[in-house]
């Protein structure tokens, strides 16, 4: 989508703060497109946001963009190409039954209890990363409240709760949860998001452009 441009151009687009990119869970991801469009690391500012409210810092101005998972339907906000695919994996304790797998299906996810839309989460998104049903019919029970990860971690780890998420979490789980590969949930296209009418500085213009041509080569 193109980018709206900065009413002030010339000396007034140098930055004179980093570009203040929204990440919610692992930074890895983050830091591997920053440094696929060749950006020092000091350029950029990693800005956490709660699940629950994925998109309030964005829209207070709180970030400059944000990395987002599927498709939105906000029409306040814009969002680009996909800049890669995140594999999905379902996490779950150490002890869980399906923990030792090499793969699990998702119709696997319907023998136990899941995690219901959080917050203000967009419901359609959440039926992406959780589906409502598997692909066989079965219903999927969304019955645990997501808070933070710091509290799905402990109910996966105290109960056999699961949740289907994605491999890139692996790198943040602590050694009693697993992350187990889906092999029939499709992996996540993975994009920037800003709001669309906002006047983005130049040097946020460039990140975006810079980022989404790395992934293109």
């Amino acid at each position: 989508m193109p980018l709206p441009h900065d009413a002030g151009a010339g000396a007034a687009d140098h930055p004179v703060r980093p570009v203040r990119l929204g990440v919610h869970g692992s930074p890895r991801t983050a830091a591997e497109l920053v440094a696929a469009a060749g950006r020092d690391r000091r350029d950029v500012e990693f800005v956490p946001y709660d699940v629950a409210d994925p998109f309030g810092p964005l829209r207070a101005g709180e970030m400059d963009v944000l990395l987002v998972k599927y498709a939105l339907r906000e029409p306040d906000l814009a969002f680009g190409e996909p800049l890669l695919f995140d594999d999905r994996a379902l996490l779950l304790g150490a002890h869980h039954p399906l923990a030792t797998r090499a793969t699990v299906s998702v119709e696997e996810v319907a023998d136990y209890d899941a995690f219901s839309c959080p917050g203000d989460f967009p419901p359609y998104v959440w039926d992406q990363v959780v589906p409502p049903r598997t692909p066989g019919g079965r219903p999927v029970r969304r019955v645990h409240p997501m808070t933070t990860v710091e509290g799905m971690v402990d109910l996966l780890a105290r109960s056999t709760a699961v949740h289907p998420s994605f491999r890139s979490l692996e790198d943040i789980l602590p050694p009693h949860i697993r992350a187990v590969p889906l092999h029939d949930l499709p992996p996540a296209p993975v994009s920037l998001a800003w709001r669309r009418d906002a006047q983005l500085p130049a040097h946020v213009r460039q990140f975006i452009t810079d980022v989404e041509r790395s992934t293109r080569r």
